[in-house]
């Protein structure tokens, strides 16, 4: 059986794997409305159906990556507030 410093230490390396992906899903989003703005230069010179269905689905995927982040946050608070207890 794992001693209660090891499991501290285990939880400890995944709050970090996942604070590193919260860092990769911030920079995702970053990159996202970086892409929206292009399209809507683009949206403004064109309506074409295709420009227009690029922006929806790259709002829906920041959308998700806010819902993704959201729920890290909340599994890091849970974790660290169930490090506290040990």
């Amino acid at each position: 059986m794992a001693s209660v410093a090891e499991l501290k230490a285990a939880i400890d390396i995944a709050l970090q794997q996942i604070g590193d992906g919260q860092s990769a899903v911030q920079a995702a989003g970053e990159k996202l409305a970086e892409a929206q703005q292009t399209l809507a230069g683009a949206l403004e010179g064109s309506g074409h159906a295709t420009v227009e269905a690029a922006q929806a689905s790259l709002t829906q995927a920041g959308q998700e990556l806010e819902e993704c982040l959201a729920a890290t946050l909340v599994a890091i608070e849970q974790a660290q507030q169930y490090v506290a207890t040990l």
